[in-house]
């Protein structure tokens, strides 16, 4: 078996499919590439039994055939290369020879059989999106997820098609972001929760893609096929929690403010706050608000007074100064409008400068319970 490639093209698909294969694996095989090779075109995959992932490379060859190749160890020795063809050929006691400009290279493999099947996606419906646009909704959307493997549901995202919008939610019950597009709708009611994985992987490769991808799901499982790739993956089985019923709907104190300016101070006071809570006060009355953090355990205290629009009762709330910076960092607008009601009541962030109808976000963050001075 022998073909050539361009020493770019495969580094750069290999670093994507890479994110597939775990650090650590029960079965040797998913340490490995599959790589079959049909006359010019050559499909790798990589796999950890729940997410699978394919690219088709096009490849001058007349061979046919299959092997498995250490993927690590393969993607590291392509990073050093320049643009440039490689020839690879099998040779004798499952040796893969990779010859280039100036130096010739070897490395073992193992026969393809044991490589896991791809998932077969049988009964399935079927919607299509754009790539830009699901990039940005996972972005948006997967730092809220959580970790507890006790709530399985909540390691995910959320999807959710409709004749009226689609809409992705992420929450680890102390907050949680919902992401709408209304410009977006499918011909059906699906739903499905998406792991956090695939998720990451689908992120990486959309980077620079803005077409339209497809998505073909059943009740267990989910394809992806987008340019040259195609992902598919096992669905989180069990309810997603109803999250509507969490956001307040009665929100009157309205504080708006430049998101960058609070994100700063946020990030200046919140060094300050005890490492296990991370919380940070806000003292919001008339124009004025007083963001405080303080680490009793070691007499740390951070303070500062920045001026605002409020309208609303004078209140002091707190809340964790690391999930405010997360959901600060993936606004991308000039001002945001944090909705309260009580102290003991969750906050509502919006952007406040959004004209678009098109994309809504809404983010939702717990409070934490203040000290008493």
């Amino acid at each position: 078996m022998k073909f050539i490639v361009s020493s770019h093209t495969l580094s750069k698909n290999l670093q994507i499919l890479l994110g597939v294969v775990n650090t650590a694996n029960t079965l040797p095989i998913l340490d490995n590439f599959l790589f079959q090779i049909n006359k010019n075109s050559l499909r790798v995959t990589s796999s950890d039994l729940e997410t699978t992932m394919s690219t088709v490379i096009e490849i001058e060859s007349d061979s046919s055939g299959e092997i498995a190749v250490p993927a690590k160890l393969l993607v590291e020795a392509l990073k050093n290369f320049a643009e440039q063809p490689l020839t690879f050929s099998t040779q004798e006691e499952s040796v893969l020879e990779i010859n280039a400009n100036d130096g010739k290279y070897r490395i073992s493999f193992v026969p393809a059989e044991e490589f896991p099947k791809p998932i077969e996606i049988k009964d399935s419906s079927s919607t299509s999106i754009n790539g830009g646009v699901l990039s940005k909704a996972i972005n948006s959307t997967i730092f809220a997820t959580g970790n507890d493997d006790l709530r399985p549901v909540m390691s995910g995202v959320f999807f959710q098609f409709s004749s009226e919008n689609i809409t992705l939610v992420g929450t680890d019950a102390h907050k949680l972001v919902k992401y709408v597009r209304n410009d977006i709708t499918s011909d059906g009611d699906f739903e499905f929760i998406m792991p956090k994985k695939a998720l990451q992987v689908i992120k990486t490769t959309l980077s620079d893609f803005e077409n339209d991808l497809s998505i073909e799901f059943n009740e267990t499982n989910a394809k992806f096929t987008f340019e040259n790739f195609t992902l598919s993956c096992r669905l989180i089985e069990g309810k997603y929690p109803n999250y509507e019923a969490v956001i307040p709907k009665e929100n009157p104190n309205k504080l708006i403010i430049e998101r960058v300016l609070l994100l700063n101070s946020v990030k200046r006071v919140g060094v300050f706050s005890n490492k296990s809570t991370n919380q940070i006060k806000f003292k919001i009355a008339g124009s004025e608000m007083n963001i405080s953090a303080e680490d009793y355990d070691y007499s740390n205290k951070g303070e500062e007074r920045i001026s605002c629009n409020y309208n609303g009762d004078d209140i002091e709330i707190g809340f964790n100064s690391r999930f405010l910076i997360d959901m600060l960092n993936n606004l991308d607008c000039n001002e945001i409008c944090l909705s309260m009601s009580l102290p003991n009541k969750a906050g509502i962030i919006t952007p406040n400068d959004k004209d678009d109808n098109k994309e809504g976000i809404t983010m939702l963050i717990m409070p934490v319970m203040l000290n008493n001075d």
